[in-house]
């Protein structure tokens, strides 16, 4: 469900930047990414469920043992269908900076990645100078193009769809400790990328104006 307030002149640039470039044709050079985090409720079982027989389904109690929680970073580039994720602790600045870094490794012909993400405090050029040397961060971040969402605005993040298709997929159930939640979303995103699973974006500006032009405030 969309929450739609007055759209500013900040929301519609950023919007707009967002539009154009999903609109744009594949570019292994510059590839487009989408990344989002997802925290994750570990929960064990109080009693053992009844496993799955012929014609029934699996049946857990309604009670379970609270283990933590843990975090999901999830990359996504929409028109090559391919995703890298990691599951963390915490997402503290230290584990998105690291995790900015794996994810320049795993595109070591790029000359840059292009990045869209949400304004969480985390997400900034602050995180890699806290985390690396100085001459490390800026060789990092020279790699990074952030592009980030409007306020408000998580549902211009394709990366959110990728998360919603690993729930269903994976996640979306009680899983007792990091451990295994680790080999779920490992085993997940092999699948998928060994699928080729794309995101096939079509809403447009031309869209965006003729469904939330009645918002925009000028």
């Amino acid at each position: 469900m969309w929450c739609i307030g007055k759209i500013t002149p900040e929301y519609l640039k950023r919007m707009y930047d967002i539009l154009d470039l999903y609109q744009e044709p594949y570019n292994p050079k510059k590839p487009v990414i989408g990344f989002d985090e997802k925290p994750k409720q570990l929960l064990g079982e109080k009693r053992m469920p009844i496993p799955l027989q012929p014609g029934k389904i699996e049946k857990y109690d309604y009670e379970y043992i609270r283990n933590g929680k843990a975090n999901i970073f999830v990359a996504v580039e929409p028109k090559h269908g391919k995703r890298i994720t990691k599951v963390t602790k915490q997402r503290t600045k230290k584990d998105f900076a690291k995790f900015m870094e794996e994810m320049i490794l795993s595109y070591p012909y790029a000359e840059k990645l292009r990045v869209v993400l949400d304004n969480l405090n985390t997400h900034s050029k602050n995180s890699f100078y806290e985390t690396f040397e100085k001459k490390e961060a800026e060789k990092i971040l020279s790699k990074l193009e952030f592009h980030y969402t409007p306020k408000h605005a998580s549902w211009l993040n394709v990366a959110e769809i990728e998360i919603s298709a690993m729930d269903t997929e994976c996640t979306d159930r009680r899983i007792k400790d990091i451990s295994f939640l680790r080999k779920e979303v490992k085993a997940c995103t092999k699948m998928r990328n060994k699928e080729g699973c794309k995101i096939d974006w079509r809403f447009t500006k031309r869209d965006a104006d003729r469904k939330l032009a009645k918002h925009y405030v000028t």
